[in-house]
């Protein structure tokens, strides 16, 4: 199997997203792995302080007092709640209260009303429709506790804004990296399109440059033969292919500047340009034009939309292998003046639609892959119209169809 340039370009692509898919998902598990970990890690800070606090309402005049509150006091980042089996709430800590005033009270009762609904809210919510009894068989986050006299309350704790931020931290952080990585994108593919066009543009200058003097030359040798006499008919043939080489080059010298736009009328064009193609192309490949009776105008630069359509029809003959039949239609739809190009050769793959207008990409075991990104330049660039292709099937032909405003 041959791979052309596309292909090994759309496999480098394939394998780069694919690393980087391996390293975002290796990040995240890693950082989630990171916040269970910490997750863990406050439980068990949360259960040796719901023990002390068991410890020290249990406590009688042995205990050790002063541990048991250093452990309660050392708790200063997660939020508890202390609530009885009638979620009546006695006790809070590290709250963000909507009432500031309240920053420094740990016992329920001491707070403002809007404080006091806003921590019910907090542990209503943690409840759901169940008893504070019932929520803390399967919710983590609520410590059953023991008082004397068989009296329970509830501990519950929210995760510490700490957790909280590092849980969030990997999705910012990749969030970041996407719009980093986006940014990088864009101005990676601005930059190449404007080296290709500094490319196109040298080549195409020095292309027109280098084809001047030979041209002047092969039109004074016309000249000459026609005074000594030459055949017409051969001097004429000549001096058609001549004035045709000084047509090519004057494209070339267009491309990299704004063209000209005038005013054309899209079935005249095309017929000229293909008239010089009926008699340079293979006896066996058919021409047939279908060009709607209503001659369209569109602004467009006739020699390079004759370039236009000699580069595709260049490519339809190649398709057949030299022998078949090419049908060229135009209409208008609506504000939409479009021309279609159809051929009777190999087909084209559809996963291949859009890539075949990629520098580059070719089947010929010669040429360097740029008549269709030409053709998409002028297009789309020159004429603010689009080329597509249209339809295609595999050994059966291929139908490009070119779309431009129409002129009004």
């Amino acid at each position: 199997m041959k791979f052309t340039q596309t292909d090994r370009q759309n496999s480098g692509k394939f394998i780069l997203i694919a690393v980087s898919a391996v390293a975002v998902i290796a990040f995240l598990l890693i950082s989630n792995n990171l916040v269970k970990q910490l997750g863990i890690q406050e439980r068990e800070r949360m259960d040796i302080w719901a023990q002390a606090t068991e410890r020290l309402a249990k406590a009688n005049v042995d205990s050790d007092f002063e541990f048991l509150l250093g452990i309660i006091s050392q708790n200063n980042s997660i939020p508890v709640l202390i609530s009885d089996t009638g979620m009546n709430i006695s006790e809070f800590r590290n709250f963000d209260l909507p009432d500031n005033e309240d920053a420094d009270k740990s016992l329920f009762s001491e707070l403002s009303s809007r404080n006091q609904e806003y921590l019910r809210a907090r542990l209503r919510k943690a409840c759901g429709s169940e008893s504070i009894s019932r929520a803390a068989v399967h919710n983590d986050h609520f410590i059953k506790v023991e008082l004397l006299g068989g009296i329970h309350q509830y501990i519950y704790y929210e995760d510490s804004r700490v957790l909280r931020s590092l849980s969030l931290y990997p999705y910012i952080q990749m969030m970041v990296m996407l719009i980093l990585a986006f940014i990088l994108y864009i101005a990676v593919i601005y930059t190449k399109r404007a080296e290709q066009n500094r490319v196109w543009v040298g080549l195409s200058k020095e292309t027109a440059h280098q084809l001047g003097t030979p041209i002047s030359s092969l039109m004074a040798w016309t000249e000459y033969l026609s005074s000594t006499g030459t055949d017409k008919d051969i001097t004429d043939e000549i001096d058609k292919d001549v004035k045709r080489l000084s047509t090519i080059a004057d494209r070339f010298s267009k491309i990299g500047s704004r063209p000209e736009m005038q005013l054309e009328y899209i079935n005249e064009t095309i017929e000229q340009s293909l008239d010089y193609m009926r008699h340079r192309v293979s006896g066996r490949v058919e021409i047939v034009m279908h060009l709607s009776d209503d001659d369209h105008g569109v602004r467009l630069s006739r020699p390079l939309l004759e370039w236009v359509m000699e580069n595709l029809t260049k490519n339809a003959v190649d398709a057949m292998q030299g022998a078949g039949r090419i049908d060229i239609s135009t209409g208008c739809d609506r504000n939409t003046v479009w021309i279609e190009v159809r051929d009777t050769g190999k087909g084209i793959p559809r996963k291949h639609f859009k890539t075949i207008f990629h520098p580059g990409y070719t089947t010929k075991k010669r040429g360097w892959g740029l008549g269709l990104t030409l053709v998409k330049r002028i297009i789309e660039e020159y004429h603010g119209g689009r080329i597509f292709v249209k339809d295609s099937e595999i050994g059966k032909g291929t139908v490009f169809r070119i779309e431009l405003p129409a002129y009004r």
